[in-house]
Parts: structure tokens; C-alpha cells; sequence
């Protein structure tokens, strides 16, 4: 799934991407941040990330560096911040 994914992602950036140009407000773009989301956290976390980061993605939104947080971050979450 993951193989799929990151297929559909490039294929996207291949073909779809340039039409828009360069009208993304968040550094990385949206599909270099899908690409590296799924990438380093496979299919299900990076297709959840990609899925915030397009919900924060608007005409409103203040734009600048977003990057996918590492799997450091991820683990040095604490039990409490989960909910447990």
C-alpha cells in the first residue's frame, strides 16, 4: 500500500503539479509533504498527516515552514498526551 501511495503521490507531482505552479502557502508543498509523510511513516500515519496538512491548507491559512514531524517526536510523545 505504502509502494501505491507514494506511486500516486509522484504521479501527481509529475502530471497535476505544474498546471497549478507555485501556489502552495506551506513549505514544503502539500505533495513533498505527502511524499515524505508517507515515506517515513507509512501508509496509514503519512496519509493521516497529509490528510491534516490539506485540512490547514486554505486561502486563509498564514502559510510557512510546516515539516512532517519526525518519528523522534512521535515516540517521545507521553502516555498522557495519547489519551492512556
Amino acid at each position: 500500500m505504502k509502494h501505491l501511495l507514494i506511486g500516486l503521490i509522484r504521479a501527481w507531482r509529475f502530471a497535476i503539479s505544474p498546471l497549478y505552479g507555485q501556489v502552495c502557502r506551506y513549505h514544503p508543498s502539500c505533495s513533498a509533504y505527502a511524499l515524505e509523510a508517507v515515506t517515513q511513516h507509512g501508509s496509514m500515519r503519512g496519509s493521516w498527516l497529509t490528510v491534516r496538512r490539506l485540512c490547514r491548507c486554505h486561502p486563509w491559512a498564514a502559510g510557512g515552514y510546516d515539516p512532517v514531524p519526525s518519528r523522534a517526536a512521535q515516540a517521545a510523545e507521553s502516555p498522557a498526551t495519547r489519551g492512556a
